[in-house]
């Protein structure tokens, strides 16, 4: 029996950091597009600062869309109403820098070609990964940092603590006892969170706040045990948002998919249509790996997927057990997904009904790891073997 004990940290942001403001807005723009016109392709990005959103890219579709409106819209969503906070969605500068797609690319993935033979948009490799550590199969750190980000906002948004600003960190450090390759998590080790506040607020009441209505509801009295609480750090978090920081789509891809666990390809998923399988391909490994943890094959599995542009089979697919695998061979592992999962792009998409517009839902606090509706790689699959 191989067993060890590990400290292993996660982070997670809230709606209002500027990263995560430029992947709501990206994501916008994909859902309005694809509501007008499923058969949209989108690449968007969104960069931000002081009084300032650009949202620029490659985007061919049939809607009529108002870019303007749908970034000031965002914004007020998230909170950014007065220029006080890091950005006024009344007042902001939008620049829109937006071209059609390549017909390069378009004639090499998608024009004329069928559902089956539809090749990827892009070339790459995507990363699933499930754990039976949570019911969730999300690492526990990791689901531990989204939920005390989520509540930081909905503690905001519900005025419970009506000092609280959008932009906001957090990071989750637990001891974990690793058994044969499965993680079982011990206890929380440390817990920080940097959220920006309103001018005059004391240092104890934002700590005794945070510690009343943010950590203790979100996590099990069990797992505080000698457990280190690091709560504003910095002394003073007023200056926040665009304001504190510039912000670009993409640069929380560790926040949207595992918290450091398993592995990344390192392609973004916002602002893009399902055609690339940065994105959708990223979805389909996860459906995969946790369809593979919830069946009891395995007790946590990380799935590799690769691509070549405009070519319809991926070149590799490779299953990581972790040495859990329960009754099969890794060889066998990935010849049971290989039977129960069609891994083309265009059947993908197809399977887990890529074109409809849900994308801005998956922009903040995660795309994996949550019982949405819509979310349909998040249901475990019955497998077949």
């Amino acid at each position: 029996m191989s067993v060890r004990h590990i400290l292993f940290s996660s982070e997670h942001v809230t709606e209002g950091h500027p990263d995560k403001m430029a992947d709501q807005v990206s994501d916008a723009v994909v859902d309005a597009c694809l509501a007008g016109d499923p058969f949209s392709k989108v690449a968007c990005e969104t960069a931000t600062k002081t009084g300032m959103v650009m949202i620029f890219g490659e985007i061919t579709t049939k809607a009529k869309l108002n870019y303007d409106q749908i970034v000031r819209d965002t914004l007020k969503k998230i909170g950014y109403d007065h220029k006080d906070k890091g950005i006024d969605y009344k007042t902001c500068n939008v620049i829109v820098a937006i071209e059609e797609q390549s017909p390069d690319i378009a004639q090499g993935v998608h024009i004329g070609k069928s559902v089956e033979e539809m090749g990827a948009g892009d070339q790459g490799i995507m990363f699933g990964y499930a754990t039976n550590e949570t019911e969730e199969a999300m690492p526990f750190s990791h689901l531990l940092a989204t939920k005390i980000g989520a509540r930081l906002t909905e503690v905001r948004k519900q005025g419970i603590c009506p000092w609280v600003r959008p932009d906001g960190k957090t990071q989750v450090t637990v001891r974990y006892k690793e058994v044969n390759g499965e993680m079982i998590p011990q206890s929380v080790h440390t817990i920080l969170i940097s959220t920006q506040h309103a001018d005059g607020i004391s240092n104890e009441k934002i700590r005794a706040d945070l510690m009343e209505h943010v950590i203790k509801p979100v996590v099990p009295a069990k797992y505080l045990v000698d457990t280190r609480y690091v709560l504003n750090p910095s002394g003073r978090f007023v200056i926040g948002g665009p304001h504190g920081d510039a912000g670009l789509t993409g640069r929380k891809i560790i926040v949207d998919s595992y918290g450091g666990w398993g592995a990344h390809g390192g392609g973004a998923f916002s602002g893009k249509d399902p055609s690339k399988v940065d994105r959708s391909a990223a979805y389909m490994g996860r459906w995969i790996a946790k369809s593979l943890v919830k069946a009891g094959l395995v007790k946590r599995c990380l799935v590799q997927i690769s691509y070549a542009i405009g070519v319809a089979e991926p070149l590799s697919v490779f299953v990581e057990t972790y040495g859990t695998a329960m009754g099969k061979t890794e060889e066998e592992i990935a010849e049971i997904v290989k039977k129960n999962f069609d891994l083309r792009p265009g059947c993908l998409i197809r399977e887990l009904d890529l074109k409809r517009p849900i994308y801005n839902k998956t922009s903040c606090y995660g795309h994996f790891g949550r019982q949405e509706p819509e979310f349909i790689w998040e249901t475990a699959k019955k497998l077949q073997y």
